[in-house]
């Protein structure tokens, strides 16, 4: 398979981390013990497993077994996040360049699969953690849509309704997403959360 036969998903993937690093910036410390709509984390831990999540991804792209890494940052401390996911990200930017790197087979959680596969995935990963931390923390930056699209057609794509979720995924059941949704609000939906009530 050539690189022109997928989109390539380094530049969204770039663009992601990028968009998830502005945010994590704006997080304050009286946020961290706040809920967010992936109801196991609130923004703590959150945080921890999104920084933790990507050092596995650069440890995947370098080569490495990234099924051996945990998906939580452990000794951050409180206003050290933004730092912490900088530098993961740029090192899994630096992991995932080649374009050999797009071709060759990897293991993650979710199977054996071409890099670019697996990248696709990481970029529905890290875009549906953004929204779920923008809804934790009262949506402070305007969210890129074409991520958000990318994300809910590779949803779509590797979570169809054909396919049961049980507990081995990560998403919940498929929620109805309300009439004329923006591109976040379906993808949540499609993954089985629900934005958070506020007063």
């Amino acid at each position: 398979m050539t690189t022109n036969e997928f989109i390539d998903p380094r530049p969204l993937y770039t663009r992601a981390t990028e968009q998830a690093a502005a945010l994590i910036k704006t997080v304050r410390p009286d946020q961290l013990d706040g809920p967010t709509p992936c109801t196991e984390f609130d923004v703590r831990a959150l945080l921890s497993h999104i920084v933790g999540g990507t050092r596995r991804i650069a440890v995947v792209g370098e080569g490495g077994d990234g099924l051996a890494v945990r998906p939580v940052a452990d000794g951050v401390e409180d206003d050290g996040w933004a730092a912490a996911y900088d530098e993961v990200r740029v090192r899994v930017l630096k992991a995932w360049e080649s374009d050999e790197r797009m071709t060759t087979s990897v293991r993650v959680p979710w199977g054996e699969v071409p890099g670019h596969a697996a990248l696709s995935g990481y970029v529905m990963e890290i875009v549906t953690h953004t929204w779920d931390l923008s809804e934790a923390v009262g949506h402070p930056h305007r969210l890129d849509a074409e991520l958000a699209e990318f994300a809910l057609a590779n949803a779509r794509k590797v979570l169809p309704d054909s396919r049961p979720r049980d507990e081995d995924t990560p998403f919940d059941t498929r929620r109805e997403a309300p009439e004329g949704a923006d591109p976040y609000t379906e993808l949540a939906a499609w993954l089985g959360r629900t934005p958070l009530n506020r007063p």
